[in-house]
């Protein structure tokens, strides 16, 4: 991606509220960003709704015995993500 490109798409995001900047302290001519508290929330609410509703679905759609294999897979999911 371009410079030019890139320098788009924070202003957008820092018009709409999302995003902020400030300098770098190890490096003048750099802006570290980071998400505001209104993107913070928008995000968090956004998550909160999909897992319920990965939580009604589960308990309409799976067996006890189903949600016991989701779970252990779930486990086996995460050892294998944290392994080199």
């Amino acid at each position: 991606m371009r410079p030019q490109s890139m320098a788009k798409i924070v202003r957008v995001l820092e018009g709409a509220g999302l995003i902020s900047g400030s300098p770098d302290p190890k490096d003048g001519r750099k802006t570290l960003l980071s998400l505001t508290p209104a993107a913070q929330e928008q995000f968090r609410i956004g998550r909160s709704a999909r897992e319920d509703w990965l939580t009604s679905a589960i308990d309409a759609s799976l067996s006890d015995d189903e949600i016991a294999q989701l779970a252990s897979a779930v486990k086996l999911l995460r050892r294998l993500a944290q392994s080199p």
